[in-house]
C-alpha cells in the first residue's frame, strides 16, 4: 500500500471566507462499485451526492469520522485536509493523469478514506430520507469510526463495541494488495448493519436462523440495490447488450430472464474472486437461487449467510420482474429497441424505490424475533401507508409473488390488503389519561399508555416493559400530502428458569400450553424470554398498529429455545459468537466446522 500522502494546496491568499448560505449538498468521486468492473479497461467511477457538512481532517463530520489506523503495521495514515479546503466535487475529481489514474485511485490512502466517507454518508442519507428523521447508531454516541485500512486480512465488519466499521486488506493470487473499503458493497453492507442496529438493537441478539438471515440478507439488499441505483453501473453491465453506435437495446435483451443473466449474474461476475473472502457469494449465489419454498426447512440454510441469500434472492427477483415488466411499456425508437438511457433510467429508479420501500419496513418490523414472513408484512404494510396505490410499479403483487415463490408468506392474513397487518386495533383502548403532544416523544407518557392497555396490547401481565423508543415521523407521499407518524418500540425481558417455564401461559386462555424447554436442557438453566411490540401511531395520536410478539406466545418461545439450545448458544463460546466480526471471519476462513455450524452471531 502507497503511503505517499497528498495535501491540498491551500487557497490563495489563505483559508476562503464561510459561505453565508452554505451549500446543502456535496459531491464525491468515489470508485462505482469495485475496482474489478471496468470499462474500457479502466476503473469506473462515478459522483455520488451526500449532505453537505463542515468537515474535519478525516474526513471527519458530524456522524462519520474516518481513522486510518492499521493495527497490523500500527501506522496511522495522516488524514486528507478538511473541507475548507475541498472544492465542490470532494478531495478527487479524476485528478491524476490519464496513465496512473487507477494506481493512485487504488493505492492512494487520502482517496480510500474519501471512498468510504462518501459511500457511509450516501447510505445514512438514504435512511434518514426513507424514515422521515435521524437515525441514531446502534451505541451511545453520536458518531460511527471507519477505518479503512484497519487489519491485514480478508475481512470487513461492524463492531458494536468498537463504535466502528473496519475494513481489512490482503493479496490476491498474484500479490497484488486488495482494499476491502474499494468495495461499494462491502462498505455498505457494513453500514447497513450499523444502522439496523441503531434502529432495532434486539435483531443482534441470537433468536432464531430468520433473524439472523435477516440482517445479513437485509444488508445485502441494501448494498446492492444502493449499486444498481448507480446508472453507471447500469448502463456498464448493459454495455455489451445491443447497439452502442445508435444507444439502443433490443427489447429481447430487457426481459426479466435476460436482466437476470446479463445484470444480476453479470454484476455477481465482475464483482471477481479476490475479493469475495469479504463479500462472500451472496450475490453470486441468490443470482443462481431458483424458486423453491424447501429452502426454508432445508438445515444448509439456517447459517445466517445462507438464510439471507434467500431473502436477497426474493427481493432481487421482484426487482428484475418489475425492471422487465416496465420495459414492455416503453416506448421504442426503432423496430424491437429501445432507448438504452430510458432503460437504465427506470432501472435506477426502480432501484432506488424499493431500495427506499425496503428501509421504511424496519419501522414496521416486530422489535424481538423477527421472521422472514413478519419483514414481509412490514415492506408490504410501509409500502401501503405511503402509497395506497400500487401503482406504477405494482411492487406488492411482484414482492408477495416471488417471495411466496421462495416459501416466504406474509405474518398476515389481511383480506383486504393482502400481507399487510391488520389495523383493526380494539376500540376499547384508553386515551383519556395520557397527553398527545407528549406521547409524541416521551417514553413515560407512552408506557403510561402501554400500562392503561396492556391487555388489549398482548402485554404480557408478569413482568415489567421498557419503552426503548419513541420516534416521530415525517415522510412525503408521491401525491405531496405528508404522512406524520409515530413509531414506538416496546419491549419485556423475562428471566427465569427452564423448569419455571410451564408458568408462563396466557391468563385468559387457561387451556393455552405453555412454553415448553427443549427435553435434555437442565431445570436450573437460566434462560430469557423476550416480547414486544411496535406501535404505528397516527398525526393525532390514534393507534393504528400494534405489531406484536408476545412473551406468552407459547410456540414461537417454544421454537427459539429449542433452536438456540441446538445451536449452542447457551454456552460460553456460543455467547462469543455472536458478534459481527466472527459471523464474517467464517465466511471468509469457510471452515466445514463452521459452516455446519447454526446461527453464530
Amino acid at each position: 500500500m502507497s503511503t505517499t500522502m497528498r495535501k491540498q494546496p491551500a487557497a490563495p491568499g489563505g483559508d476562503p471566507p464561510r459561505a453565508v448560505n452554505p451549500p446543502r449538498t456535496r459531491d464525491f468521486t468515489i470508485i462505482a462499485q469495485d475496482p474489478a468492473i471496468t470499462r474500457g479497461g479502466r476503473i469506473l467511477t462515478t459522483t455520488v451526492r451526500v449532505p453537505a457538512e463542515a468537515l474535519a481532517a478525516g474526513p471527519w463530520g458530524h456522524r462519520v469520522q474516518v481513522i486510518d489506523y492499521d493495527a497490523s503495521s500500527g501506522q496511522i495514515y495522516e488524514p486528507p485536509e478538511a473541507a475548507d479546503r475541498l472544492d465542490e466535487q470532494g478531495l478527487y475529481v479524476d485528478p491524476y493523469q490519464e496513465t496512473q489514474r487507477d494506481t493512485e485511485l487504488t493505492e492512494d490512502p487520502h482517496f480510500h478514506a474519501q471512498n468510504v466517507y462518501a459511500i457511509v454518508m450516501r447510505t445514512l442519507a438514504h435512511f434518514e430520507k426513507a424514515l422521515g428523521r435521524r437515525v441514531s447508531w446502534g451505541f451511545n454516541g453520536h458518531q460511527l469510526k471507519v477505518v479503512p485500512h484497519a487489519f491485514a486480512d480478508a475481512n470487513a465488519f461492524y463492531s458494536p463495541k468498537d463504535e466502528a466499521l473496519v475494513f481489512g486488506y490482503f493479496p490476491d493470487a498474484d500479490g497484488k494488495i486488495i482494499f476491502s473499503c474499494l468495495s461499494h458493497d462491502v462498505v455498505a453492507h457494513e453500514a447497513t448493519h450499523a444502522l439496523v442496529d441503531g434502529l432495532r438493537h434486539r435483531f443482534v441478539r441470537p433468536s432464531s436462523p430468520d433473524q439472523a438471515g435477516f440482517h445479513e440478507g437485509f444488508a445485502d439488499i441494501v448494498a446492492l440495490l444502493s449499486v444498481f441505483s448507480l446508472p453507471e453501473i447500469l448502463s456498464a453491465l448493459l454495455s455489451g447488450k445491443g447497439d452502442r453506435s445508435t444507444k439502443t437495446i433490443s427489447k429481447s435483451d430487457v426481459t426479466p430472464k435476460a436482466l437476470r443473466e446479463s445484470t444480476l449474474f453479470g454484476l455477481a461476475e465482475q464483482m471477481g474472486q479476490a475479493m469475495s473472502d469479504v463479500r462472500g457469494q451472496a450475490l453470486r449465489t441468490a443470482a443462481k437461487l431458483k424458486p423453491s419454498t424447501s429452502y426454508l426447512k432445508d438445515p444448509d440454510f439456517r447459517e445466517p449467510h445462507r438464510r439471507g441469500e434467500i431473502l436477497l434472492a426474493a427481493t432481487m427477483n421482484a426487482f428484475l420482474e418489475v425492471w422487465g415488466a416496465r420495459m414492455k411499456g416503453l416506448g421504442t425508437v426503432a423496430p424491437g429497441r429501445l432507448d438504452r438511457t430510458r432503460v437504465v433510467e427506470e432501472g435506477g429508479q426502480i432501484a432506488d424505490y424499493l431500495l427506499t420501500m425496503a428501509i421504511r419496513a424496519l419501522d414496521y418490523t416486530p422489535p424481538v424475533d423477527l421472521r422472514l414472513s413478519d419483514f414481509l408484512s412490514a415492506l408490504l404494510t410501509a409500502d401501503t401507508e405511503i402509497r395506497p396505490d400500487d401503482a406504477p410499479y405494482h411492487f406488492r403483487d411482484h414482492l408477495l409473488k416471488s417471495f411466496k415463490a421462495y416459501g416466504i408468506e406474509p405474518a398476515s392474513a389481511n383480506a383486504k390488503a393482502p400481507g399487510c397487518w391488520t389495523s383493526g386495533v380494539s376500540s376499547d383502548l384508553i386515551y383519556s389519561r395520557t397527553h398527545f403532544e407528549s406521547m409524541l416523544r416521551d417514553p413515560d407518557e407512552v408506557y403510561w399508555f402501554i400500562w392503561e392497555n396492556r391487555d388489549a396490547l398482548g402485554v404480557f401481565a408478569d413482568t415489567y416493559g421498557h419503552v426503548l423508543s419513541v420516534r416521530p415521523c415525517l415522510r412525503i407521499a408521491p401525491d405531496g400530502f405528508a404522512l406524520r407518524e409515530t413509531v414506538v418500540e416496546f419491549i419485556q425481558v423475562l428471566d427465569l428458569t427452564a423448569g419455571e417455564l410451564v408458568q408462563v401461559r396466557d391468563r385468559k386462555l387457561p387451556g393455552e400450553p405453555p412454553v415448553e424447554k427443549p427435553a435434555d436442557m437442565p431445570a436450573t438453566m437460566p434462560v430469557t424470554l423476550y416480547g414486544g411490540n411496535t406501535l404505528i401511531f397516527d398525526e393525532y395520536g390514534r393507534l393504528k398498529y400494534n405489531v406484536h410478539n408476545g412473551i406468552n406466545d407459547a410456540k414461537r418461545q417454544t421454537d427459539r429455545l429449542a433452536y438456540l439450545w441446538e445451536a449452542g448458544f447457551f454456552t460460553e463460546e456460543g455467547a462469543q459468537l455472536q458478534r459481527f466480526s466472527h459471523m464474517h471471519l467464517r465466511r471468509a476462513l469457510d471452515l466445514a466446522i463452521l459452516r455446519n455450524r447454526n446461527e453464530e452471531w
